[in-house]
């Protein structure tokens, strides 16, 4: 795994063996989610529109929106709706402005209720119409309006003049009066273009003074995000995730050997073969007893998640012709018929069952006798009537350190080790055979040596 490219099929693996607890973390995520959402109370947003008419830069409607967030409108709100412990400085946290298409800007209030939110927008989009018309109207210069003013007098007096000229012309179809009047009316034209240009010129007085208030905002119907919902839902979503990025994370830190060449060197011998044990239900569970035991039974964790699926099993006869190639094996590395300890670590049920039928298998040539081996503190029994270790193991149970511990206890037993075999577990079959009874028998015979063995310290 710690090699291996994260695919979604290893996703689905977590989440299909390890969906009790995935479903536990869920759970917690979702009541730290309520618990937030008591932290928050729920807040409800609406918005008012303000129509600025004539045409308007953006830079102009940004410079708008601030002042429409401004300390003097909202104070100026909060004064207005005088509620009890709520000022100015509270308010500005809950109101926003932004402009939109068509020259509108929407101001949005926030509170604790929909009628609060309602009467918050409102007031703030009056005190921002109110204080942007007291603006214009204060930046305005009074010597240039008093100069429009007498100039829009002398175009109306120039027009007066020029009707006189025009009625006082030759009232005849002469060629040079018909010319004469149209000149005058040209000019009487100019005059009053050079008028709307200069109206047109004066900037947002009149703009500016035409704010208006586009209707009352809406009552809100609903929360304003993240809602209660909403922060359950997104608990329950980042615990549910930080919890298969857990298990990706320990898997990739994991030290557990499942390569061939892995383990045989950390044996330091040579692998003789490999061989299958049929299994109906999960492997690799650890023993125990206990309120510990039992919640991790129950929450389905006491069982490996990061191991593929068994394979599916053959029959009964083409399982022991692989047990008989590597007792063939080891008998050709043998130089003489031997005794030999089969070694497997205590805990490693796979391990545990293949020692069996190899014992079963070897028979008396070379004679097997299984151990067992706590590989927290290894100790494997003193040679005796054994010359030689034949280790059994399953691949990505053990790390390195682990079996090299196994291999340092046969070697200070003055066991050599004459070869390791990999078990691996495969899906048995309604017809697959039951284990022979003289396995069970030597697991069973082990098991009553076990004290002997494990008790010993060093």
């Amino acid at each position: 795994m710690s090699d291996d490219t994260i695919r979604l099929v290893t996703i689905g693996r977590i989440i299909r063996r390890r969906w009790r607890v995935l479903a536990l973390y869920a759970l917690v995520g979702a009541l730290v989610g309520y618990g937030a959402s008591a932290l928050f109370p729920p807040r409800y947003t609406t918005s008012a529109s303000v129509l600025l008419p004539g045409t308007w830069e953006e830079r102009e409607l940004l410079t708008q929106t601030e002042v429409a967030t401004s300390s003097v409108v909202v104070d100026r709100a909060a004064a207005t709706l005088g509620w009890p412990g709520v000022s100015g400085s509270d308010l500005r946290d809950h109101v926003s402005a932004k402009a939109t298409d068509g020259n509108i800007i929407k101001i949005s209030g926030t509170a604790e209720t929909p009628e609060r939110a309602q009467r918050l927008s409102d007031q703030v989009a009056k005190d921002f119409v109110s204080y942007a018309t007291r603006i214009a109207s204060e930046s305005a210069d009074p010597a240039a309006a008093q100069e429009l003013a007498a100039l829009q007098q002398s175009v109306e007096d120039t027009s007066r003049r020029i009707s006189k000229l025009s009625d006082a012309t030759d009232p005849g179809n002469t060629v040079e009066s018909v010319q004469t009047r149209t000149e005058l009316e040209k000019l009487r034209t100019a005059l009053r273009e050079a008028i709307s240009t200069i109206k047109q010129a004066d900037p947002a007085d009149d703009e500016a003074k035409n704010m208006v208030v586009m209707g009352s905002a809406a009552r809100p119907t609903g929360e304003a995000p993240p809602t209660r919902t909403q922060l359950i839902a997104g608990g329950a979503l980042l615990f549910f995730l930080s919890a298969v990025i857990g298990h990706l994370t320990a898997a990739r830190m994991s030290r557990r050997l499942r390569g061939e060449s892995e383990i045989t060197a950390a044996l330091g011998s040579a692998l003789l073969g490999t061989v299958d044990v049929p299994v109906r239900r999960p492997t690799h569970r650890p023993e125990g007893h206990g309120p510990r035991a039992w919640v991790r039974r129950l929450l389905g964790v006491d069982v490996r998640w990061d191991l593929p699926a068994p394979q599916s099993s053959g029959d009964e006869a083409s399982r022991r012709i692989r047990y008989r190639r590597v007792c063939s094996r080891l008998r050709d590395r043998l130089p003489a018929p031997q005794r030999l300890l089969v070694v497997f670590p205590e805990g490693d049920e796979i391990a545990r069952r293949a020692a069996g039928h190899l014992v079963v298998e070897a028979g008396s040539d070379p004679a097997l006798r299984a151990v067992a081996v706590p590989v927290s503190r290894p100790m494997v029994p003193d040679r005796d009537h054994e010359s030689g270790a034949l280790v059994v193991v399953s691949a990505g149970v053990w790390t390195a350190a682990e079996l090299a511990g196994i291999a340092e206890a046969c070697a200070d037993a003055k066991h050599g080790v004459v070869g390791v075999v990999l078990a691996g577990p495969v899906r048995a079959t309604r017809s697959a055979d039951h284990p022979p009874r003289a396995a069970v028998s030597a697991l069973v015979g082990f098991d009553g040596e076990r004290d002997d063995v494990t008790g010993v310290t060093g």
